[in-house]
């Protein structure tokens, strides 16, 4: 992960964007790790 501006949040792998904030919300744990496990999967 790396800071990103104005409080963005993003989740990449391999250069590919696999999960990021919602408009006041951020991701759950869960959906980072599934998000994360299926890019890897793939």
């Amino acid at each position: 992960m790396k800071h990103g501006p104005s409080g963005t949040f993003e989740v990449s792998v391999n250069g590919k964007t696999v999960v990021k904030r919602r408009t006041f919300t951020f991701p759950s744990e869960q959906e980072i790790v599934e998000a994360v496990s299926r890019e890897l999967a793939s």
